[in-house]
């Protein structure tokens, strides 16, 4: 089973359920939207999810994992409501100067700075040009000041979750330790992520996080912050 062909297939049974956007699924399923993302572009597995998503999508558990076609998903049928004609899109793209981006977060984090990435989004500020066409752009309110001096608490790190990320770069890391447990991100330093571990580092206290790679969801990278 190829894992792009896993991929591919969540997004047929998405644009077959009527969602035109990842984003717009993420928002019905309950997700957020990074951690959809990731798992219909193929950055993470489907292995916990792929339950949650056929029976939302629905499809078929063994045609979204094996592609056979007796379970495949059928275009979802129209009904009689017309709907008005619609004046904004809600979409994975963020284009143009005077764009939205969201930012997630929490007003209270928790020892070293993690905070509940639960798909709520605290509000929307304007997206700095870097990120004004970049697909799934978004930013992370910062708790705490476990990366200080280069964060400070409440800044707000915008995230470009499409460039590659080197050591030496600072990233959002999502992290989901237990099956069905919280999913927490944490604002650090990225120092490697191989099939064992992921390691990023703190500043305050200085220290270093290691996760096994199993529990890691997304690491995107930080392309700028401050206050917005």
């Amino acid at each position: 089973m190829s894992e792009n062909n896993v991929h591919s297939r969540l997004e047929q049974a998405r644009k077959a359920a009527g969602y035109t956007s990842a984003r717009e699924a993420a928002e019905a399923i309950g997700v957020s939207y990074p951690t959809y993302a990731a798992h219909e572009n193929g950055q993470r597995g489907l292995a916990r999810a792929a339950e949650r998503y056929a029976k939302f999508f629905k499809v078929s558990l063994d045609w979204l994992l094996t592609g056979k076609p007796d379970a495949a998903p059928k275009q979802a049928e129209r009904t009689a409501f017309e709907a008005p004609p619609s004046n904004a899109i809600i979409g994975d793209k963020v284009r143009g100067m005077g764009a939205r981006i969201p930012v997630y977060g929490q007003a209270v984090g928790g020892i070293d700075g993690e905070f509940l990435m639960n798909g709520n989004i605290l509000y929307e500020v304007m997206a700095p040009p870097i990120l004004s066409d970049v697909s799934g752009a978004y930013g992370v309110c910062i708790s705490g000041e476990s990366m200080y001096p280069r964060y400070e608490d409440g800044e707000v790190a915008f995230v470009d979750p499409s460039r590659r990320v080197r050591k030496g770069d600072y990233v959002v890391a999502q992290i989901q330790l237990e099956e069905h447990g919280p999913l927490l991100a944490y604002v650090k330093k990225f120092i490697r992520h191989n099939a064992q571990e992921l390691v990023l580092e703190q500043f305050n206290p200085p220290k270093q996080l290691v996760f096994p790679a199993d529990s890691v969801v997304t690491v995107h990278f930080i392309a700028l912050a401050g206050v917005a």
